[in-house]
């Protein structure tokens, strides 16, 4: 038996739902770059940012944040201006 849920339950779980925002490596940003761009826009200390910019050189991705999309979105806008390479999944 399917559950049906009220348009106000859609909407909340919409708005309470994780997402992952995702960094991708790629050849034209620098580590400096990335660095300052995750630790002004993400809120990263430096040792966070760091690893990121790490991992996302060495596995070709990582998460680098994580939230409602509502907060992730704007947060990505920006990145994305800035010329990385970001997702939010």
């Amino acid at each position: 038996m399917t559950e049906k849920h009220s348009p106000e339950q859609k909407h909340h779980e919409i708005e309470t739902e994780l997402f992952k925002m995702v960094l991708y490596n790629d050849d034209v940003n620098s580590f400096d770059f990335v660095i300052d761009m995750l630790m002004r826009y993400c809120k990263h200390t430096q040792h966070q940012a760091e690893q990121c910019a790490m991992i996302t050189h060495f596995k070709g991705k990582s998460v680098i944040k994580k939230g409602t999309y509502k907060k992730l979105e704007p947060i990505a806008s920006v990145l994305l201006e800035h010329g990385l390479s970001v997702e939010i999944e």
